[in-house]
């Protein structure tokens, strides 16, 4: 397809692939990860954020909605999303940018010119484009055209993924793909259902299938843990993801993403709670000591470390 639903381009990147980058976000994704700081990538379609902090009962959003999503009830304004056909009618309207329309279409031209913006920062500092979501696999073809003219301009690829994608997807999209960021959140299969929806045996099927076939190389792939505390921070579960990775290609990198909570906010904006704390009540973000520790662990088993 020619055209994507993405919710952001977010130009001079850092922290996606090497050198400077442009990092387009896909929006949809098959997991449901308890952490997610990103849950406006969640879902394949367009969606409004409410920040009631932001509202001052103005109404002008009432005036505007053509369903009667947005109601004044007991003197505050609400927004029955059952009745919300995100038209941006109310987004319009809200002088204090408390409604905002999450996901938009945009056709592959659309996007690429965006990123050629910065063709001066890509070849002073070898960095490119980066396709991260949600799933950038949700949107397989989108995602492959992209890459694919990217790299007709001479522009370094990477995405940011799950791996959660049929085999076949993967083989051919990775045609396009320079650098791999690979999620493994869990190396037990039940328990990684248990806390993103889904298994992940497909998930270490695609990352062997990847080395195997040198879809890309090993030494521009990269395991990404999110370290969650009660989660996946244990010691059985690190030294299964330490082995699992030794057994890809001893080139294959391992960088630790600690737990923040700086996507909280985002739920109650969506009208969601924030999954985590329904199965934990005190969950903590690592401390740099902490992180240096694991790292300390895994290199001692052979892995090597993505310093960050």
């Amino acid at each position: 397809m020619d055209r994507g639903l993405i919710f952001n381009i977010q130009r001079y990147s850092i922290h996606d692939g090497p050198g400077i980058r442009t990092l387009v976000f896909i929006k949809g994704c098959p997991l449901r990860c308890l952490w997610c700081c990103n849950p406006e990538s969640q879902k394949s379609q367009p969606e409004i954020m409410y920040y009631k902090n932001l509202c001052t009962g103005c109404g002008k959003c009432v005036d505007a909605c053509p369903t009667g999503a947005s109601r004044i009830k007991n003197g505050n304004v609400i927004l029955m999303r059952d009745l919300c056909i995100t038209c941006g009618a109310c987004v319009n309207v809200c002088p204090n940018n408390a409604r905002r329309l999450i996901g938009f279409y945009v056709t592959v031209d659309e996007v690429l010119n965006e990123v050629l913006k910065d063709m001066k920062f890509y070849s002073r500092s070898g960095g490119g484009l980066t396709i991260g979501g949600g799933e950038p696999f949700s949107q397989p073809q989108f995602t492959r055209k992209l890459l694919r003219e990217a790299r007709e301009h001479s522009i370094h690829t990477a995405i940011e993924t799950s791996l959660y994608a049929s085999p076949t997807i993967i083989k051919d999209v990775m045609r396009f793909t320079d650098y791999l960021l690979a999620d493994i959140k869990h190396i037990d299969p039940v328990k990684h259902k248990e806390f993103t929806g889904v298994s992940n045996e497909l998930v270490l099927k695609n990352i062997r299938l990847i080395v195997k076939e040198s879809l890309v190389n090993a030494n521009n792939i990269v395991v990404r843990l999110p370290l969650i505390p009660n989660v996946n921070d244990d010691h059985e579960n690190l030294i299964g993801i330490a082995n699992f990775v030794k057994s890809l290609d001893s080139e294959v990198a391992v960088e630790l993403l600690p737990y923040h909570e700086l996507g909280k906010h985002k739920y109650e904006a969506l009208g969601m709670e924030y999954p985590l704390y329904k199965k934990f009540k005190h969950i903590f973000t690592p401390s740099k000591e902490y992180i240096e520790k694991i790292a300390e662990l895994l290199s001692s088993l052979g892995i090597k470390i993505v310093k960050t």
